[in-house]
């Protein structure tokens, strides 16, 4: 099964098992000073083991002073040990290991003690950056040639020159970014000299049959004066000359909305980046790797077996599930839990420093613990009721099977799934609702499910049970306006599930993340859409990637979208609001949030049997999802 998939490959003398590569995603699980931790290293180790081709370690500082803190580096040799000890659990795993050697630029700035690179001088909030100087220059290509021995010595088999995502060597490359007037700027020729440069420098350093990668944008979008597609070849044909073996196209820049397609959320389509890839493969004759939301079996064995690209990048599908190449070797793809590019804890995680130490994965919670979090055996077998069959009741069902606990799940309504269904509804968001269907297709094969059952205090009363998980979700808030009867009135997820079909001109009240899918819904069905939101923002409970997309589409589908506007009442014209305001609309559709569905009756049975009980999930606090999953996880973990 996938036989294009897991073909193995050879370049220059670095054999791989399979076509799947792990990218080189950020995960803060360095330490502060970029030094290898064991958290680090678990986490690759259990992906080599599910069956990885190429693992490759995440953006390594090669430059000590630009090196943000809990970043990787190898820009010194005590570093060295560490990685030697993470390329050792790669290998004895049955992969191979790849390093990503990175001089991030303006994305240094995540740290505010680490140096700002930047190829011209750039307008930097109340600052002004001062271009890099030629002695500089200088000094960061020696850093990348020094950090290829470290690699070398710790035992990398291949390693990876970042020149993509506007960091310091794609912004010599693009007359969007370098606006030098020396030899390193101007010209085509004069761009391509420092990243040229860098390559020189590696392969010089490094072993003849070692591999050398570059992760290269297939063009620059939305960035005025970028480089084209054309140019990106005309370079990666020069680029080939100087002992370049692999082309990882990527695409997009952190300076412009273009930022979305470097980890692209769910509204992004998938393999959206493939046609690219394909193109400056066939023109440039390498070896090309696909990148861009490939995140089933299926796709990259159909990409790989009609000649697209020779390999695929699966990085979130990875986070989701570490074992995901194994079981899709095996042929066991229903059970695969599925990225859904929610971006919730991978991207969003990942930028959260305040709050999260690393990132994590709405799917997964198990990233970053993968060596404490091990689910052992319970103790004593118990009989737990799970009672809520959505995400967070699921996820702590499947665990506490897999502890050796007799489970049971009751779900009051036909199917498994909860919000996360609702969640699938809109348009694009098909992925969402696949994956709650197959996460309670996965549940149904662990445990007995009990669906359309409503559990009550006589059923607690009488039943045969040692733990009980209250998981019973949340409901739409209801609010009570002046003229109700005037206009008509429905909810959000009415309109999500084609319950209703409003006409005309439509009001949206609440703009954040299901109001928006709500507009979507309904503006792609013909409504002329306005939203009324009484914060000052739209969008506010998105991450910063979706919430690009997400406004893009608003955009194109001509949505109004009005801030700081509070509902008053409604009228037989329409919505009246606070100031006085009149938004003409024959609907109004009510989507300002969701409350917990009351379990406290459910609580108090359990109390006076005297059987232990956790709330979790919505029914404990209406959040997201991915606050859900990981209580599941929790709760699961414990008993």
């Amino acid at each position: 099964m996938f036989e294009h998939v897991f073909a193995p490959i050879k370049i220059r003398e670095m054999e791989l098992k399979n076509r799947i590569i792990l990218p080189a995603m950020g995960t803060r699980m360095a330490d502060a000073d970029g030094s290898v931790t064991e958290k680090l290293v678990a986490y690759h180790a259990a992906r080599a083991k599910g069956g990885c081709g190429l693992n490759i370690v995440e953006v390594a500082a090669v430059h000590t002073p630009s090196a943000p803190a809990h970043f990787v580096s190898i820009s010194e040799d005590k570093f060295i040990e560490g990685h030697k000890k993470l390329t050792d659990a790669i290998h004895e795993n049955g992969g191979k290991a790849g390093i990503q050697l990175w001089q991030g630029s303006i994305a240094a700035s995540m740290d505010p003690k680490a140096k700002i690179l930047v190829v011209s001088d750039m307008n930097f909030g109340p600052y002004t950056l001062k271009a890099i100087t030629k002695e500089e220059i200088k000094e960061v290509i020696e850093c990348y040639g020094a950090a290829a021995e470290r690699a070398v010595k710790a035992g990398y088999d291949c390693l990876e020159f970042h020149l993509a995502h506007n960091y310091l060597p794609h912004s010599f490359l693009s007359a969007g970014l370098n606006h030098r007037e020396d030899e390193y700027g101007g010209s085509f020729e004069n761009r391509c000299r420092f990243p040229l440069e860098v390559i020189d420098e590696l392969r010089k350093r490094m072993p003849e049959g070692m591999p050398l990668f570059i992760r290269i944008d297939a063009q620059d979008d939305l960035l005025e004066n970028g480089m084209s597609i054309e140019e990106v070849i005309r370079f990666c044909k020069i680029a080939k000359e100087h002992g370049v073996d692999v082309l990882d196209v990527s695409r997009g820049n952190i300076i412009t909305a273009a930022s979305m397609y470097e980890v692209p959320p769910i509204d992004v389509p998938n393999a959206f980046n493939v046609e690219n890839a394909a193109r400056i493969r066939k023109e440039t004759g390498m070896v090309t790797v696909g990148v861009g939301r490939i995140n089933t079996a299926a796709l990259a064995e159909e990409l790989i077996a009609d000649d697209k690209v020779d390999m695929v990048v699966m990085g979130r599908a990875q986070l989701a599930d570490p074992e995901f190449a194994n079981k899709a070797k095996e042929g066991h793809v229903e059970d695969i839990v599925h990225c859904v590019g929610c971006n919730q804890g991978c991207y969003d995680g990942f930028c959260d420093v305040a709050n999260r130490p690393h990132i994590t994965c709405m799917r997964n919670p198990m990233i970053g613990h993968e060596a404490e979090y091990t689910l052992d055996p319970a103790e004593h077998t118990k009989k737990v009721w799970v009672i809520g069959g959505g995400v967070a009741g699921m996820e702590a069902a499947q665990i506490l099977h897999k502890r050796g606990h007799q489970v049971t799940v009751f779900e009051a309504a036909d199917t498994l799934g909860g919000e996360f269904l609702l969640a699938g509804e809109a348009p694009g968001k098909g992925e969402m609702k696949a994956a709650a269907l197959e996460m309670g297709a996965q549940t149904e094969r662990m445990v007995t499910v009990h669906k359309n059952t409503v559990v009550d205090v006589e059923m607690i009363a009488k039943g045969d049970v040692d733990e009980v998980i209250l998981a019973v979700g949340s409901s739409p808030i209801q609010i009570q306006l002046e003229g109700a009867d005037k206009l008509t009135h429905v909810s959000a997820p009415e309109v999500l599930r084609r319950e209703v079909k409003p006409e005309g001109k439509v009001a949206v009240i609440g703009g954040g993340l299901v109001g928006l899918e709500t507009a979507d819904t309904l503006a792609s069905a013909g409504c002329e859409v306005t939203i009324l939101e009484m914060k000052d923002s739209i969008g506010s409970d998105l991450g910063s990637l979706r919430k690009i997309a997400v406004m893009m589409k608003m955009q194109q589908l001509n949505v109004k979208m009005l801030t700081n506007s509070k509902v008053c009442k409604f009228t037989e014209e329409g919505i009246v609001l606070e100031d006085g305001t009149v938004v003409p609309c024959s609907c109004a559709v009510f989507a300002v949030g969701f409350h917990s569905n009351d379990s406290h009756l459910l609580a108090e049975a359990c109390e006076k049997k005297q059987i232990p009980f956790h709330v979790i999930g919505d029914a404990k606090a209406a959040r997201r999802a991915i606050d859900a999953v990981a209580e599941g996880f929790e709760v699961g973990r414990q008993i």
